[in-house]
């Protein structure tokens, strides 16, 4: 038996536009402010992906990615050492493995943001030189 067409799971988005369609406001425009805050401080030649289904900044691997959820947006700074060191900064929001809560109306500062993401390939680039 055929499922019906309102019971068709809709197809996951492939690009974080179609991501951020999907998602209603306020978390879209919160988003949004969390995708430029992170693009403006990625190399130009990092990339935008779906990532585990989530919008995901790529850069020589996962740099950082962002999602909505029902009663809260997160960032993902793929680095648990990133957390830490932003620690007394992110003390209003929710913070726990990795994953930085906040309300769907209010996006960490841009000025976090961008030294996350530059923290986050200073990292990087130290991993790098190990290997």
């Amino acid at each position: 038996m055929k499922k019906a067409a309102s019971q068709k799971r809709r197809r996951k988005p492939i690009t974080m536009d179609a991501y951020l369609a999907r998602v209603p406001e306020p978390a879209r425009s919160t988003l949004n402010k969390v995708r430029a805050a992170i693009r403006s401080a990625a190399p130009k030649d990092a990339t935008e992906a779906i990532s585990y289904g989530i919008p995901m900044f790529k850069y020589e691997g996962m740099l950082m990615g962002f999602a909505a959820f029902k009663n809260h947006c997160s960032l993902f700074p793929t680095s648990m050492a990133v957390v830490r060191t932003f620690d007394n900064e992110l003390r209003g929001c929710e913070v726990s493995k990795g994953t930085i809560r906040f309300p769907l109306d209010k996006p960490p500062p841009a000025t976090l943001i961008r030294r996350m993401v530059k923290a986050r390939l200073a990292e990087k680039k130290r991993k790098q030189g190990f290997h």
